[in-house]
């Protein structure tokens, strides 16, 4: 008998979608109604093969790939409450997709290395703990190169043909992230206003508005005083660049009272 996960197995072996998801942080572990998001989404999904993760707390120059086999994961905040320290999330390396991502970088001239004890950060697996709890995908990390907007699309490019590969890639981050509007009430404008923008821009896949979003776009220096958050979206848009995708968002809403807009990105 044939279920609905065996099902959706099989269809891993067709085009993948490529996403973007927001991860909140540490916290977001214990919020029940953005992890059961976060769940229903990945099950609206076919099951990828595996997951070439880009998340905006590694940015390391040249493009560096992650362990390949199963290490700790990497701890990367401070001041929490010990059991955040306690999270494990044993998935299996991804030594294959390693080879792959290598070669296609050395096939677009990228350069790439190797750090082969960095485990999964806080942006990688929160995110995945929820999506997929059984941490049975093997999972690869890869740097971000920098903050140059051409660059990273670039990068997206390189790794689009995964997708008819069976993996999942996934850039994880935040649309808008100014921790010093953090618990304020009420949603500000700026934040509404640049949730708005990105949101039009990403469904027309504007490219050129996408990575000139600095200025550009309505209040972008209060909505992103730093944007490494943001950077992972032009992966993800980069590795659908050779079409129109369909473009939806799964999750929306605000997180500590609009700092933080929760809008994550299907393409395909």
């Amino acid at each position: 008998m044939t279920t609905q996960t065996d099902t959706r197995r099989k269809q891993a072996s067709g085009r993948m979608p490529v996403i973007f998801a927001a991860h909140g942080a540490p916290v977001l572990l214990d919020d029940a109604g953005w992890m059961a998001e976060l769940a229903s989404w990945a099950q609206a999904m076919p099951k990828p093969t595996s997951i070439l993760m880009v998340s905006a707390h590694w940015e390391q120059r040249p493009t560096t790939l992650g362990a390949t086999r199963a290490v700790p994961l990497l701890y990367d905040f401070h001041g929490f409450p010990e059991r955040y320290y306690q999270t494990q999330y044993p998935s299996p390396g991804a030594p294959d997709l390693a080879a792959r991502a290598r070669e296609l970088l050395s096939q677009k001239n990228i350069a790439w290395a190797d750090d082969p004890d960095r485990g999964l950060d806080h942006g990688a697996y929160v995110p995945l703990v929820a999506m997929y709890p059984r941490a049975d995908v093997p999972v690869l990390q890869v740097s971000m190169p920098g903050l140059v907007p051409d660059e990273l699309f670039r990068m997206g490019q390189a790794f689009a043909p995964l997708r008819d590969e069976g993996v999942l890639i996934v850039g994880s981050g935040f649309l808008t992230h100014n921790m010093r509007h953090a618990f304020r009430p009420g949603i500000p404008s700026w934040a509404r206003e640049f949730d708005a923008w990105v949101a039009d821009a990403l469904s027309h896949h504007d490219v050129d508005a996408l990575k000139d979003f600095r200025t550009r776009a309505p209040a972008a220096a209060t909505a992103l005083p730093t944007w490494e958050h943001y950077a992972p979206v032009l992966v993800s848009a980069g590795a659908v660049a050779d079409e129109r995708p369909t473009t939806t968002f799964p999750i929306t809403g605000w997180w500590m009272d609009g700092a933080f807009t929760r809008r994550s990105v299907q393409f395909g």
